[in-house]
């Protein structure tokens, strides 16, 4: 009684003023930590965590291909890229995006579909392509982030943005050299409390060291919730978008 806690995982409820949550699902938050921000930070957080420490683990002054950079996950992988010394190559919607993924700490910006994605990738890998690609799109850029990887590369689907990728042809992989293919997703790895813990610890380290700053950029009161929805699929938002009670 009387911690304050967030959750990024659990029963769907959160459009709510008061809930019911298992405590299993519970994340003490720090001092540091208000609520804004952990509301801003947790889902999205432990998101970017699991992607670029688990499910593969890119190598200081790697380049790698990240769709939807300014976005609120897309802010926070700009930011741990930085401080993991790994080059991000972020895909983004707007030359006003492009500006804000780049001062959160991309290396380099594709304005998407008015720039040819591989071909950028080509030029600013000097050819070599890329060993991973996190793409959060989906359909509309399935073979895109394909044709961006260097053989034996790994795609990393982890969103729907533009809907899911289905009817695969999975000699597609062998066609574009030998590629891997994974769809992850963060319900599994927080799905024992050992793994949640651990994640929100290296979270909130990164939090303490001045790594990661959340950028909300939109509010909205919970009777405005389907504005919020409206402006989430129009692709106007930017950085996080709240809803508070």
């Amino acid at each position: 009684p009387g911690d304050r806690i967030a959750y990024a995982d659990g029963p769907l409820g959160a459009y709510a003023e008061m809930r019911l949550l298992p405590a299993r699902h519970a994340v003490k938050l720090p001092p540091a930590v208000d609520f804004e921000t952990a509301a801003a930070l947790l889902l999205k957080g432990l998101t970017v965590q699991f992607l670029l420490e688990r499910t593969c683990r890119p190598q200081p002054d790697e380049s790698i291909l990240w769709w939807a950079a300014a976005g609120g996950v897309g802010l926070l992988a700009c930011q741990w890229a930085r401080a993991a010394g790994i080059r991000l190559i972020g895909v983004v919607g707007s030359d006003a995006k492009a500006t804000q993924a780049r001062a959160a700490g991309a290396f380099a910006t594709i304005v998407w579909p008015r720039e040819d994605v591989v071909a950028r990738v080509r030029e600013l890998t000097a050819g070599a392509m890329l060993r991973v690609v996190y793409d959060s799109v989906g359909r509309d850029s399935f073979t895109t982030s394909l044709d961006c990887l260097a053989p034996f590369g790994l795609l990393v689907s982890f969103g729907n943005a533009s809907g899911p990728v289905t009817g695969v042809d999975l000699g597609i992989l062998a066609r574009k050299g030998s590629l891997y293919l994974t769809r992850p997703t963060l319900a599994t790895h927080l799905a024992s409390r050992e793994r949640l813990d651990a994640g929100a610890a290296a979270l909130f380290q990164r939090v303490r060291e001045g790594a990661l700053q959340v950028h909300i950029g939109q509010r909205w009161p919970l009777r405005e919730a389907a504005a919020a929805h409206r402006a989430l699929a129009a692709r106007q938002t930017v950085g996080a978008s709240l809803l508070l009670p």
